[in-house]
């Protein structure tokens, strides 16, 4: 057992025990600057050696009620999680990773016209809080079979008409002869806090997510220099506005300047093609470690 001395002195994060969650939680810990966190997960608790931190590996149907129960201070799971436990906790952070969809899915031989499909039919599924919400909203009626693991197989053994489950590429359904029709909600990895946190807790959650927002921000943009011609500068600075503002130094070839800024990932290629046509040259393209605002 734990002493209530270290629970008072570290923020206890709950992570998910094994899996890619527990694998992307831990790496964000330590590209955060959090070393020597023991990745043992036959313990039941790691500490950071430089950071007031100590992580509980938990399942993660588990992570809801310990935070809410104030066993564990913040913790690192599924959103869909969150949404099917309902327990008092609140979404601090998103942490942009672990995306997926719960959805419903069909045997591939059976039409499908809207929602209505599922009245009275049978609905396997591992998120019976998630489906039964859904159904009210869509004001129809259908039979909740309620399974953990292997929802995917339950039509084909007859035990359900169709599924609600966790789909992030879709081959598992495509596997098992199904197809997703109606996607009833989407999910990625939330940092959750209980309500009553206090404000030393608080204070250490703060500097935590700071850091956290710092290594995500680095990982969805990238440094960019490159030459520019000093006419088409206004309208190069207008598609690389960047943190502030570029950073633009004249070069030794008079009519040219050198300017430096930060790309979104997410519009970079079409962004490349425009400096291109502005007659931007040289372009580098670097990735960033830490962004701080």
């Amino acid at each position: 057992m734990i002493g209530l001395e270290s629970k008072q002195e570290h923020l206890r994060i709950a992570i998910q025990k094994e899996g890619r969650l527990s694998d992307r939680s831990l790496e964000l810990i330590r590209e955060s600057g959090i070393y020597h966190v023991q990745d043992n997960k036959r313990k039941l608790v790691s500490r950071g050696e430089n950071f007031p931190v100590e992580i509980l590996y938990l399942r993660d149907d588990d992570i809801p009620q310990y935070v809410a129960d104030e066993v564990a201070d913040i913790g690192i799971v599924g959103e869909n999680v969150v949404m099917e436990k309902g327990k008092n906790v609140e979404i601090v952070e998103r942490l942009g990773f672990a995306r997926c969809r719960v959805s419903l899915a069909i045997p591939q031989s059976e039409m499908y016209r809207g929602p209505d499909y599922f009245r009275g039919k049978r609905i396997a599924t591992s998120f019976p809080r998630i489906l039964q919400k859904y159904l009210d909203e869509q004001s129809i009626q259908a039979e909740i079979h309620e399974i953990s693991g292997s929802v995917e197989i339950a039509p084909g053994i007859g035990l359900a008409d169709a599924i609600l489950d966790v789909v992030s590429t879709g081959s598992t359904l495509i596997h098992n002869r199904l197809k997703e029709v109606e996607v009833v909600t989407r999910s990625e990895a939330v940092i959750i806090a209980s309500p009553g946190t206090g404000p030393a807790k608080r204070k250490i959650l703060n500097d935590l997510l700071f850091r956290f927002q710092a290594v995500q921000r680095s990982k969805n943009n990238r440094y960019i220099l490159l030459n520019a011609p000093n006419e088409n500068l206004e309208q190069i600075v207008s598609l690389l506005p960047g943190m502030k503002s570029p950073t633009i130094m004249p070069l030794h070839e008079k009519g040219w300047s050198s300017l430096h800024s930060v790309v979104n990932e997410d519009a970079f290629w079409d962004i490349i093609e425009k400096l291109k046509k502005l007659g931007a040259q040289g372009i580098l393209v670097i990735p960033i470690e830490k962004m701080i605002l």
